[in-house]
Formats: structure tokens, C-alpha cells, sequence
């Protein structure tokens, strides 16, 4: 029996009665490294050199939230935290946090992971969502455990219930993109740094108020070389906070079309 022959490299080296390791057995369902990981915790709770039965039962009770924090386990956990946000699922996200939670994983690596989803799932469709994820990250690093486990909490309950968007995500790909494989175009002499007072006036230009307090650059030509500019950067946004973006960006779009720049 492969636990009996686990007992003797045991730390401490403790002793088990075949009903006990049927039992450890039986909890792993099959699970090798769940069955000794279930073992060490037991012997780790029985300091007599024999695994004690309440020593047993905690362990058992603790078997399903038992994984290697370095392993594939591991990995399979976190996915189904942050896939439990993105599916708008917060009593599974909360499940899937407590499962990482009880298993001693660094409460640091989840809040990365969490303000990660922020930037990657929510994004312009509720901007607060990085707020109170960079929020929750300094009150886990402030308060540590237990206290701070409720920040946790917090910020995955409002990420999951948040509306999700990936247009900035996206936007920032596209434009990669286009850099990438696009010229590598100058800089807009408007958009130039003025280092020495024998620039000449007017060379670079400054910002102008209109009627709607709008800044805007001169448009004796255009401030984003992009070849297209529906072809790369924020297109389509539509949920939650976006579409007020979107409806800026329309009317800022449209300034542009009936201003048309000319050539530097």
C-alpha cells in the first residue's frame, strides 16, 4: 500500500492503523498526491508518533482545499477564479478565492491576479474597477491574514458583478500591431518638444479652449500617424461606462472629419 510505505519518510515519522489509511484512501478518491498530502497534515498534527484521530479529521476536512502551490493544481485554481469573474459568477469566484484561501496560497500572487482581471476583463467598462483593485492590493499588503482576506473577497465580489469589456485590451493590440508592421512615422512637428528658444514660434502648438472646453491640438496636421484610424485603436465600445466613451469618442471623431488636417 503505497501510504503505508509513505509513513517511515514521514517528518515527524509517526504511525497509522490500516482503518486510518483506508480512510485517507477512500477521502482522495484516487488522488496520489491529495492521499499524502492528506497523510503529512495528519502527522503534522500528531506530535505522539501515532496519527491521532482528531488529528485525522482535520486533515480530512482539509483534504479538497489541499494543493500543490507550485503544480498544475495550482494553476487549475487560479483559472477558475478568474474565468468565474469573467463569466459574471461572483458565489463561484468567492468559492474558488476561499479554495486558495484555506490552502495557504501568498495572498500577493492573488491580489497580482485580481488587478490583472481588472485591467483585462472590465477595463473602460467600469474604470473604477482598477481603483478599488489597487485599493484592495495596498489594504492586503497593510492588514495581512486575516483581515486582509476580506479585501480579497470584496474586490472579486465587484469584479464579478462589474460589466466586462476587453476594447482596451484589444485597442492596445491592434495598435501594437500596426507599429509593428506599420513605418515608423516622425513626430508631427506640433507634437515637438521646444528644448531651445531658437525654434521658431508657432512651430509647436499649443493647446486651444473651445465653446464645449474641449483641449485640442492645431490641425495643421494630424496627431496619430496611424495609416487608419478604424482600422486600430478604441473601436466599439459598448458596455457599462464605454458607452459614454464611445459617444465622446464619436463626437471627437467628428470634429476631426469637418477639421481635416493637412500635410506637416
Amino acid at each position: 500500500m503505497l501510504l503505508r510505505s509513505a509513513l517511515p519518510h514521514l517528518e515527524p515519522t509517526v504511525t497509522a492503523t490500516d482503518e486510518m489509511l483506508e480512510k485517507i484512501a477512500a477521502a482522495s478518491n484516487g488522488d496520489v498526491r491529495s492521499a499524502y498530502n492528506t497523510l503529512e497534515v495528519a502527522a503534522a498534527g500528531s506530535p505522539g508518533g501515532a496519527i491521532q484521530d482528531q488529528a485525522l479529521t482535520d486533515a480530512l476536512g482539509r483534504k479538497v482545499l489541499l494543493y500543490d502551490k507550485t503544480g498544475e493544481e495550482h494553476y487549475n485554481v487560479i483559472s477558475a477564479l478568474h474565468k468565474s469573474v469573467r463569466s459574471s459568477d461572483p458565489d463561484a469566484a468567492l468559492y474558488w478565492l476561499a479554495r486558495m484561501l484555506e490552502a495557504g496560497e501568498d495572498r500577493m500572487y492573488i491580489a497580482r491576479r485580481v488587478v490583472r482581471m481588472a485591467i483585462e476583463d472590465i477595463g473602460l467598462a467600469d474604470p473604477r474597477a482598477l481603483e478599488q483593485c489597487i485599493a484592495m492590493q495596498q489594504a492586503v499588503h497593510f492588514l495581512g491574514i486575516p483581515e486582509g482576506d476580506l479585501a480579497l473577497a470584496q474586490a472579486v465580489i465587484y469584479l464579478a458583478v462589474a460589466p466586462k469589456s476587453d476594447a482596451g485590451y484589444r485597442a492596445l493590440g491592434d495598435v501594437s500591431r500596426e507599429v509593428r508592421e506599420g513605418r515608423a512615422e516622425p513626430v508631427p512637428m506640433q507634437l515637438r518638444n521646444a528644448p531651445t528658444k531658437s525654434m521658431k514660434p508657432g512651430v509647436t502648438a499649443k493647446a486651444i479652449s473651445t465653446p464645449m472646453h474641449l483641449k485640442t491640438q492645431s490641425t495643421k496636421c494630424s496627431a496619430c500617424p496611424i495609416r487608419s484610424p478604424d482600422a486600430a485603436g478604441i473601436t466599439r465600445p459598448e458596455r457599462g461606462v464605454e458607452k459614454r466613451i464611445k459617444e465622446r469618442l464619436e463626437e471627437l471623431r467628428a470634429r476631426k472629419k469637418a477639421t481635416p488636417p493637412t500635410a506637416c
